[in-house]
């Protein structure tokens, strides 16, 4: 810390230097992120908020309100109206919760839960932070939850199912609706991480993709996991937690004595109410016509560039069900195929079973850039 202050212009002066250092989702090279450049319209609404503290809801009863009112709208979207939750930090602390409202309901001794081996990898800190023991069901030929897997590992000290709308590696949706039924079978918690998907299947529904429920709809389903700041479009941290009944909240809940609210039910506690508005306003301004474009334009890309890989002579793991595409090739290994795309820099990521180049087709990619990205692919594929 300097002993005087440092006058405003150099301060910004010196972050630009920082800021140079890092990629850009506007630039088009980042094809390897869920996140996305934020809408203008979520930027302003964020910015009016940022003294907004959602973990005080007394002082902020008009953020409260708009809390309130987005919940709604995102429950409505997933399928129920009288959904309860909050807007939080992301997927992470969200999946966190639903196994923290789980456990909490069953008051097992032991309890176990099981993913399927796609599931995101907060699981794995949610199991270790809670003291569940994590079991992982296989995958099916199509890379989804396997249900005889799943029928196999169910016991009774099983608290928590959890399936996968849009997997973070190959964007497959799981078999949501025999989850459902298996659950309500067996009564046991059915919480679906629709982290990414939740933002882009209703809406490609709507235009006509063939896809299957996940959400609400389905009896079974307790909670689901919903990230505005993936495709939604909103700033970066802003995710979603909605839970079919109240008892679920409540199971969680602590005394705050010297807050303005008696009970707290989410991770953290100071909780910024700016995502909170930021995707309020998204929601009032794009509504859900305008989503249907958002999605439906990523599905176009994401089949464009299935198509160029093919024709560039790689393999496709899998044909895409959301807007992600693997591939690998059988002349040359998946880490050697990153290194070159790496260093004509496109900032790609990898996913592990299998192993695979992943691209996520997110709002901020254009047409010229899946083609730019094709054109170096070609050339790898050449030398």
């Amino acid at each position: 810390m300097e002993d005087e202050g440092i006058p405003r212009e150099q301060i910004f002066k010196k972050l630009r230097k920082y800021k140079e250092n890092d990629l850009t989702h506007r630039s088009g090279r980042i094809l390897g992120s869920m996140c996305t450049c934020p809408d203008p319209v979520g930027i302003k609404a964020y910015s009016m908020f940022l003294e907004s503290n959602l973990g005080d809801p007394g002082l902020f009863p008009g953020t409260k309100k708009l809390e309130d009112e987005v919940i709604t709208m995102l429950g409505e979207l997933m399928g129920k109206k009288d959904v309860y939750g909050h807007i939080i930090t992301g997927g992470t602390e969200a999946n966190l919760m639903a196994m923290r409202a789980a456990r909490n309901l069953s008051e097992v001794d032991d309890p176990e839960i099981i993913v399927p081996r796609s599931a995101h990898f907060s699981f794995k800190k949610a199991a270790e932070m809670l003291c569940l023991d994590l079991k992982i069901a296989d995958l099916d030929a199509e890379y989804k939850m396997d249900i005889s897997s799943v029928e196999e590992l169910i016991c009774d000290k099983t608290v928590a199912v959890v399936g996968v709308a849009g997997t973070t590696e190959l964007g497959k949706i799981d078999p949501i609706s025999d989850l459902s039924r298996i659950c309500l079978e067996n009564d046991i918690y059915l919480h679906v991480d629709a982290a990414f998907g939740g933002y882009s299947i209703p809406f490609l529904k709507d235009v006509g993709y063939d896809l299957p429920d996940f959400d609400f709809t389905l009896p079974g389903v307790s909670s689901i996991t919903i990230d505005p700041h993936k495709m939604g479009l909103a700033p970066i941290p802003t995710g979603g937690i909605l839970f079919r009944e109240r008892k679920y909240l409540e199971v969680m809940a602590i005394e705050t004595p010297y807050l303005t609210e008696d009970l707290q039910s989410t991770v953290v506690g100071t909780r910024t109410g700016a995502a909170t508005a930021a995707t309020w306003a998204l929601l009032k301004h794009l509504g859900r016509k305008g989503y249907q474009e958002v999605s439906r334009k990523c599905m176009e890309i994401t089949n464009t560039l299935a198509d160029g890989v093919k024709k560039a002579g790689f393999e496709l793991v899998t044909r895409p069900e959301l807007n992600i595409v693997a591939f690998t090739s059988s002349e040359m290994p998946v880490d050697e195929i990153a290194r070159r795309l790496e260093g004509n820099g496109w900032a790609i990521s990898l996913a592990s079973y299998p192993k695979a180049i992943r691209i996520i087709v997110m709002p901020h990619l254009k047409l010229e850039h899946i083609k730019a990205f094709l054109a170096d692919l070609e050339t790898i594929k050449g030398d």
